[in-house]
């Protein structure tokens, strides 16, 4: 009897939920339809990210937010210079003189031209491309926000093609560095400046190579390669990644036309980082030299000096009086390392010894005309006239 009271109370509830589910279902739907698990969707931010919207896939939608992060520090940059026009011979011939009234003045003559740079500091320091301020009597920076000022050069450096300005003017934005050496090839960049004097401009691309040397663009070269446009005016503008940050300084071309085929270069911030402190605080790039002329031993160059095989720097020439002459080091000499490091190429050789302080020693190996060599240099310090 127990047993059966048991049996019909429990069969009671359960007919009085089932009942209750039914009402649920047929009144209110959505009281259950809260109950199931959220599907996870990506929606853009309401508020600017650093990043870049990402589509449902992962791939980029838009790199705005890298854009408004970087362009403000993208500034315009207008210099004056006034070349010296050669004057016709006749003013120069004293019996001509006479019919002109005595020597007259040489013609002055104004050229404007533009270039892009980039605002690193609150200071008021600007780094750009040195060809693109080089020779100029008046500098003019426009900022992103039609502010104008006046800028003064710092220093220059026409080994890695870099200069260092200065403003006065306050409430700067300014660019933050990134890191040039965690770049892989393939990684998205965005390119701003001011190309042929439109206004700022962006461009997109990717990093097609890094390290790029003996392009006969400067003596000190470690360039990165993009397809992102760059054109005349873009010397000196902005090179950065997807979050915005500062990787390169925009600076040549590969072209036959002078507009972009998709082959530019940018110095990496590593290096133009290292260049601009060395100006600031010394007035220019200190850096080791020892006085030698040098070249690349090539396969029919190695067979010429009954090298094993094609390695190493030949030296082609020593300043006499130099740190490399007065140790030793001779004209027909191959350098195999540095400091135990070997070098293969003349650019690795003038690479290691520029980093070199002026002062130390620095151990060359190699092999000259009486065989194997070692010579201990003490650096000197390169001039600064290259």
């Amino acid at each position: 009897m127990t047993a059966r009271r048991l049996s019909r109370f429990i069969l009671r509830y359960v007919l009085v939920g089932v009942l209750a589910a039914g009402a649920a279902l047929w009144l209110g739907p959505e009281l259950l339809t809260q109950q199931r698990p959220v599907v996870a969707v990506s929606e853009a931010p309401s508020t600017p990210a650093p990043a870049p919207a990402q589509t449902a896939a992962g791939s980029p939608r838009s790199y705005a937010n890298a854009v408004k992060r970087a362009a403000p520090a993208v500034v315009n940059v207008y210099t004056t210079r006034e070349p010296e026009r050669p004057r016709h011979p006749f003013f120069d011939d004293p019996e001509l003189r006479r019919f002109f009234g005595g020597p007259q003045p040489r013609e002055r003559r104004l050229e404007r031209s533009l270039g892009s740079g980039v605002i690193v500091s609150p200071d008021g320091y600007v780094l750009t491309n040195e060809h693109v301020i080089r020779d100029a009597q008046a500098i003019e920076l426009l900022l992103a926000d039609g502010r104008t000022a006046s800028a003064t050069v710092v220093g220059s450096d026409p080994e890695t093609d870099l200069a260092v300005l200065r403003t006065d003017l306050g409430n700067l934005p300014h660019a933050t560095f990134g890191d040039a050496e965690a770049l892989r090839v393939g990684d998205v960049v965005l390119a701003i400046g001011n190309p042929f004097g439109v206004g700022q401009t962006v461009t997109q691309g990717i990093v097609s190579a890094t390290g790029r040397q003996q392009l006969g663009l400067a003596t000190f070269e470690d360039f990165i390669q993009t397809d992102a446009a760059i054109n005349p005016g873009n010397s000196g503008g902005a090179l950065v990644n997807a979050r915005g940050d500062l990787i390169g300084i925009n600076t040549a071309i590969y072209s036959r036309s002078g507009g972009s085929l998709g082959i530019g270069f940018a110095i990496p911030v590593t290096l133009a980082r290292g260049v601009m402190r060395e100006i600031i605080e010394k007035g220019h790039v200190v850096r080791g030299w020892i006085g030698v002329h040098i070249q690349a031993v090539t396969e029919p160059l190695a067979d010429t000096l009954a090298l094993p095989q094609p390695g190493g720097v030949l030296v082609a020439g020593v300043l006499r009086g130099a740190p490399a002459d007065r140790a030793g080091l001779r004209p027909g000499d191959v350098v195999l390392a540095v400091d135990g490091a070997a070098v293969d190429t003349p650019n690795e050789l003038l690479q290691r010894i520029s980093r070199k302080a002026p002062g130390s020693k620095v151990q060359l190996s190699g092999i000259g005309s009486t065989g194997s060599f070692q010579r201990r240099v003490t650096v000197g310090e390169r001039p600064t006239d290259g």
